[in-house]
């Protein structure tokens, strides 16, 4: 009995040696792209773990006050696994202060913080490029795409900086180029702040009248 116990010991100090993460707690932890992050932003982070289990990484983003999202599951297959958001920070949704970004994985726990400032950016709300994807495909009319921007601008859902018209200078149509600026703001390769100065133009020539 007692030399069997002793094979046991051995192997398991076999088994040790030659597998030594076998038995230990894999690391996880979370690297931002950033610390601060401003309205119309998206939140980039990093899930880095010191091995693959199988399992996947549980998220939670709560506030100060402790007001979290429901668990968001992510599959990790690498060491480093890039988790780049798809929604915007959005003032109806986010307000300002700290928020934390929690992480479980196979046992393992990280917690790491960030900061939502105003940080005076304009900012137009993600909903509101499929008003402008209809007219960019030309599924609305000019009319109607300056008319739904007026009342946006109006309701105070798009704030962008004061504009005054040009005295006498009226356009009867939008320009071609504000069409493709648009366009590049749906694909976003432009930001909310150059698509703004196509919006102010409008307003500047009479097109949007507020």
């Amino acid at each position: 009995m007692q030399n069997k116990h002793t094979v046991i010991v051995l192997i398991f100090i076999m088994i040790s040696t030659i597998f030594p993460n076998a038995f230990a707690q894999p690391d996880v932890s979370i690297v931002l792209g950033k610390t601060t992050y401003s309205y119309c932003e998206k939140l980039f982070y990093t899930i880095e773990v010191s091995e693959v289990t199988g399992d996947p990484a549980i998220i939670h983003i709560r506030d100060e006050t402790g007001k979290g999202s429901s668990a968001i599951p992510i599959q990790i297959s690498n060491l480093q696994n890039p988790v780049p958001s798809l929604i915007p920070f959005e003032s109806e949704v986010f307000p300002l202060g700290t928020y934390y970004i929690d992480v479980e994985y196979s046992g393992a726990k990280n917690t790491v913080e960030f900061e939502l400032l105003d940080l005076g950016n304009i900012c137009i709300p993600s909903w509101i490029k499929q008003l402008t994807y209809y007219w960019v495909t030309e599924q609305i009319s000019d009319v109607s795409f300056s008319d739904g921007i007026e009342f946006l601008i109006e309701k105070e859902i798009i704030k962008i900086p004061e504009t005054k018209r040009n005295t006498g200078e009226i356009e009867t149509e939008i320009p071609r180029w504000v069409k493709v600026n648009a366009g590049w703001w749906i694909e976003e390769r432009i930001s909310d702040n150059d698509f703004a100065q196509a919006l102010q133009f409008l307003i500047k020539v009479g097109i949007i009248i507020i």
